[in-house]
């Protein structure tokens, strides 16, 4: 069985027919020759197929197309802006923190996301006061950034560059992942 859905990615609206049993992830790479996203295990473990749906954080091999008809997603590669790298686009340059880079899309939309979670007051696992702000130290990165793997060990650089955003100028720079991306980047 198939149906008809819309996605907008990236800022692109786009008009499909998909077979019901399609990934959101194969739909972006197969349907519509969007790769930023990338296949890693395809069991919703490593990450690296993570885009921002609807604003927020979600991993794509294990969600079908089907379910997120008219949903606005953003990549990675989306992120940018006129050609310029969002500020975590640069942080992970300026702190080395990719080395084959496979993860790295689903790396930076993570970042995205959590740093807007946490900016929401979101707690997570190790949050020790969950009424108030929680502070984005390293235990606190390390864990919202758990679903992200990195195979190649680059975590520690990862975790230097999702800091320098979220405690530097660079995070005043970008608006929330959660807006509507015609209004984040109007």
């Amino acid at each position: 069985m198939k149906s008809d859905i819309t996605l907008t990615v990236d800022g692109q609206r786009y008009a499909l027919t998909v077979d019901n049993r399609v990934t959101l992830l194969d739909a972006l790479r197969d349907n519509l020759g969007v790769t930023s996203a990338k296949k890693g295990c395809d069991h919703g473990q490593c990450g690296s197929c993570t885009v921002l749906l609807n604003g927020r954080r979600a991993t794509t091999c294990l969600a079908f197309a089907v379910a997120h008809d008219e949903a606005d997603i953003t990549t990675s590669a989306g992120l940018a802006q006129d050609g310029d790298l969002h500020p975590l686009h640069r942080a992970f340059i300026d702190h080395d923190a990719f080395q084959c880079g496979y993860c790295t899309p689903g790396q930076i939309c993570s970042a995205v996301g959590m740093l807007d979670e946490a900016r929401q007051g979101w707690p997570s696992a190790v949050t020790a006061e969950v009424t108030s702000a929680p502070p984005l130290d390293t235990a606190e990165i390390r864990e919202r950034m758990s679903g992200n793997l990195c195979r190649c060990g680059a975590c520690v650089n990862i975790v230097a560059a999702i800091s320098e955003v979220a405690t530097g100028r660079r995070l005043a720079a970008f608006p929330s992942a959660a807006e509507p991306r015609q209004e984040r980047w109007s």
